[in-house]
């Protein structure tokens, strides 16, 4: 069953926009190659200093392995407050939305 998992956290916001963007191709391209993984989303708002992600993943251990990983790189990033959460996706709901939880 697919799961979210929203990470957000504490960011430096001269890390954020262009200089993310461009520093950040090869952890995109590697975040693919998760086991589980379907997509992410990328947030940031440089006002608060908030950035994270929306992911997708096929199944809650994959999504939790992920966030146990994820959560130490981007402290090594810089990093603070990090949070995240799973959250069970109501398949027909969001069929009728319009919303994403499978490979394309």
């Amino acid at each position: 069953m697919p799961v979210l998992l929203q990470i957000d956290f504490t960011f430096p916001r001269e890390m954020m926009g262009e200089a993310l963007t461009q520093g950040a191709q090869q952890l995109a391209r590697s975040i693919t190659q998760e086991p589980g993984f379907i997509s992410k989303i990328w947030t940031e708002n440089a006002e608060t200093g908030e950035a994270g992600g929306i992911y997708i993943f096929s199944d809650a251990t994959s999504a939790q392995q992920y966030a146990t990983m994820h959560q130490e790189r981007v402290a090594q990033m810089g990093a603070t407050n990090i949070n995240s959460k799973i959250f069970d996706i109501n398949t027909e709901l969001t069929d009728i939305t319009h919303g994403s939880y499978e490979i394309k």
